[in-house]
């Protein structure tokens, strides 16, 4: 098929299916995008009140691929790249009321009061024990069999709940942690095999993931306009309530209201819920795995303080791990990341309640979070009074997808239901990770193979 004979139906407006998209705009293939509420960007907004500049959805990404660094270059004249300040490279750890910085190195691991001597001798066996045969190993029994109870605890554990909200006796770092999986399995070690990484000479592609964390300058919501600008506005259509797609003899039907147009590919950037009602068509054997699939709960909460007189905000921000049973599951310092975030002399944080082990606290009411929230703010961040000039909540009812031992079973799913249906695309977080770069580089290599017509 020619490309000019190639029509692309988009289901979502988010950051897959921009991107989505835009590589397509740019092979020249035509795409309609369609979104079911009246917002462009998915999850990703950014407000700016009482002098505060703020997101309701993600805050950051890392340049995990050289498909970030490629994106934000094509688009540099129309939103700037911001790197985090370095101070992104201290993360605190909340053990036994106060923080701890985790350590970065041999001398800070040994140092430390966040891991037991008994695990930090214990690391010394690391690169020598066997390496595990069960690819639904749970993250925790990884860990836990390579580095010790302590680092668990102390390190993944928070690190888990910063990033998925999650669990990790649920998580299965084949698929939620491909990196960390990878370097055991071919290296036989975390220790020997990030030493002999290091080693290996990079190619210009590894080159541009430098793993940085970045924002956009005035906020995350200025790469979903450049995208919109760079694809057209005119190519995305809003408030598609009643939307289904029918399969036809040759390629796939979009009703929409009461209007049906005919489209030879099917991209879907949707959550997993809502495949079944969208796509009559897809056997219900196939479909169950995938409706599978939960999503942490979680509601994000933007706290600004025109005059901050808490501790240093001289880190990424705080991440505080489930056994110190505190109601918040971090807090991220904005304004130290990012320029322009709050007044001179002030503060923005970021917090979140919720997750999978603590979902109930997500459906809290406003007032009733407040005053969970100040308590923990005012323990941990050693504040007097608790009387912010921002508070503002946002609410996530599927936040974060969670890649358990049954993300095999989906994967094998979904790609029996794209090959029973030449030319739809199952995408978004339901695969391929759940960060913003895994978003782009899905977006980029969904549009090479409609390129390719494959």
């Amino acid at each position: 098929m020619d490309k000019k004979h190639r029509n692309v139906a988009i289901i979502g407006a988010g950051i897959s299916g921009l991107t989505t998209a835009y590589y397509l705009h740019k092979q020249g293939i035509s795409f309609q995008i369609f979104e079911k509420s009246n917002h462009i960007g998915g999850v990703i907004q950014t407000k700016n009140k009482s002098g505060f500049l703020y997101e309701t959805g993600p805050n950051s990404g890392v340049i995990g691929n050289a498909e970030v660094a490629d994106l934000f270059d094509e688009l540099k004249d129309s939103c700037k790249l911001e790197i985090a300040n370095k101070d992104a490279s201290r993360r605190l750890i909340w053990k036994q009321g106060r923080w701890h910085v985790l350590p970065s190195g041999i001398g800070g691991g040994i140092t430390t009061p966040l891991f037991t001597w008994k695990d930090k001798f214990g690391i010394l066996g690391e690169p020598f024990r066997k390496k595990g045969e069960n690819p639904n190993e749970s993250l925790a029994d990884l860990v836990k069999r390579r580095m010790g109870q302590s680092f668990l605890d102390y390190a993944i554990d928070p690190f888990i709940l910063g990033i998925y909200a999650g669990d990790p006796e649920y998580i299965v770092p084949k698929y939620a942690l491909p990196k960390l999986y990878n370097l055991e399995q071919k290296y036989g070690s975390f220790i020997g095999g990030a030493i002999k990484k290091r080693k290996e000479p990079k190619t210009e592609s590894d080159k541009k993931a430098t793993r940085d964390i970045f924002s956009v300058e005035g906020g995350l919501e200025q790469l979903v306009n450049a995208l919109v600008k760079a694809i057209g506005k005119k190519n995305i259509h809003t408030n598609c309530q009643k939307l289904q797609i029918k399969k036809l003899k040759s390629g796939y039907g979009v009703l929409n209201g009461d209007t049906e147009t005919a489209y030879s590919h099917v991209v879907n950037t949707t959550d997993a819920g809502t495949l079944d009602k969208l796509y009559p068509f897809i056997n219900q054997n196939d479909l169950t795995p995938v409706k599978k699939l939960i999503y942490a709960k979680v509601t994000e909460v933007a706290i600004g303080f025109k005059k901050w007189d808490g501790i240093p905000l001289n880190a990424f921000g705080g991440l505080i791990p489930f056994k110190e049973d505190i109601n918040i599951l971090g807090i991220l310092f904005m304004s130290t990341l990012f320029k322009n975030r709050a007044p001179e002399g002030g503060a923005l944080l970021t917090t979140f309640v919720g997750g999978i082990r603590k979902a109930h606290l997500a459906d809290l009411q406003k007032k009733e979070l407040k005053k969970l929230i100040g308590a923990e703010i005012k323990k941990t961040m050693v504040l007097k009074n608790f009387n912010p000039d921002l508070f503002e909540i946002a609410p996530h009812t599927k936040a974060i997808a969670q890649y358990g031992a049954d993300s095999g079973e989906r994967l094998k799913a979904i790609d029996r239901i794209e090959q029973t249906n030449p030319g739809l695309y199952l995408a978004g977080s339901i695969r391929d990770g759940i960060g913003i770069a895994d978003r782009i580089k899905q977006g980029f290599q969904i549009a090479e193979l409609i390129g390719r017509n494959e």
